[in-house]
């Protein structure tokens, strides 16, 4: 089970709580990195004590209360994910896995017969709220306080969304998120101008066009999104052309993706796979993963993002490849067959 005696490192992680205090508190007054200068929005009554978090705080929320910063997802990593979360034995205790690393805390400990993220007291985490470490609290997504007190997602919109869609799931399924801005201050048009210039936001629709923020989904759940499919495939491309890790810049995959689009060999289109086939959606991957191998480290991407940026290998992952189409009833199944695998289910 994934994350299960994942980590051991001693306690020593000291989580925030946050308390209710007014949106319009000086932003000197916080600590953190500074909030820029523009006019104040009025924090909405509900959102007081999001206006009052900082920087590195462990913020609860509901899904239902995010707002989205990109227009699409990978709709096939979404479905890799409801695969686990659903298929062969112990998919149950799979998800509540995920959540619990999520939240912070490592991994599941243990869960009652019947546990769901709907009842939190139904599990157990490896790690108790308030005894996180730095290590624990590293694979958490992230989220930046808007203005009037709305909190953005920033990081994890594949992972919440699968938490929406998975059996029990919906906007009441409670997670924390890491704060990494409190821009609340800010009036909406400076806001976005920040959280472009900080990368915080991927205003790019699923075939790679120029979005205005305002053209953002309002809230999470699959059918808010549009199916961006070369984000969906580049998912399975990590370890296999390119490193994910928190040193690359956000939106790794869309980054590649734009790149792909202008590709012109057809080894590396979309229309030239059948990607409810696991071997055809192999050969995708192959392809794309040895195009990005096999690119100069110094090669500009998009967006002044280079190859090495964005985290070329220098060599292909055979072993992470091989992994991927191992059969879902496998000791451990691959990524892409369970995609393709709860696809064909649906």
């Amino acid at each position: 089970m994934a994350g299960i005696g994942r980590r051991t490192v001693a306690a020593g992680f000291f989580v925030v709580a946050l308390t209710v205090a007014a949106c319009s508190a000086p932003s000197g007054e916080r600590s953190g990195a500074a909030t820029p200068s523009g006019a104040s929005e009025p924090c909405a009554e509900q959102n007081a004590r999001y206006c009052a978090a900082e920087e590195g705080d462990l913020l609860e929320v509901t899904l239902g209360e995010l707002r989205p910063t990109q227009p699409s997802l990978g709709y096939d990593e979404v479905y890799y994910r409801l695969g686990r979360y659903t298929l062969g034995a112990g998919a149950a205790d799979q998800l509540l896995d995920q959540w619990c690393v999520t939240n912070g805390q490592d991994g599941l400990a243990e869960a009652d017969q019947g546990a769901t993220l709907a009842a939190p007291t139904s599990f157990r985490c490896q790690t108790a709220r308030g005894s996180e470490t730095a290590e624990s609290t590293a694979p958490m997504k992230t989220v930046v306080i808007g203005p009037g007190g709305q909190p953005y997602l920033t990081d994890g919109h594949h992972t919440l969304t699968s938490f929406w869609e998975a059996p029990g799931g919906g906007p009441g399924i409670g997670v924390r998120l890491k704060v990494t801005g409190n821009l609340s201050s800010l009036e909406p048009e400076a806001f976005w101008d920040e959280m472009q210039s900080r990368g915080w936001t991927w205003l790019r629709d699923a075939h790679g066009k120029p979005i205005t923020p305002d053209q953002l989904p309002i809230g999470l759940g699959l059918k808010q999104f549009a199916n961006d499919r070369y984000r969906g495939a580049l998912y399975f491309v990590r370890d296999v052309g390119f490193i994910p890790d928190d040193d690359r810049p956000e939106f790794q995959e869309f980054y590649w993706g734009h790149w792909l689009r202008e590709q012109t060999d057809p080894k590396l289109s979309l229309q030239s796979f059948d990607l409810d086939q696991l071997a055809s959606y192999l050969s995708l991957v192959g392809n794309f993963a040895r195009a990005i191998v096999a690119l100069p480290p110094d090669t500009v991407i998009a967006a002044e993002r280079t190859a090495a940026d964005l985290g070329k290998m220098d060599s292909f992952g055979q072993q992470a490849f091989d992994g991927l189409g191992q059969p879902v009833d496998s000791a451990k199944p691959g990524k892409l067959a369970y995609a393709i695998a709860y696809k064909a289910g649906r």
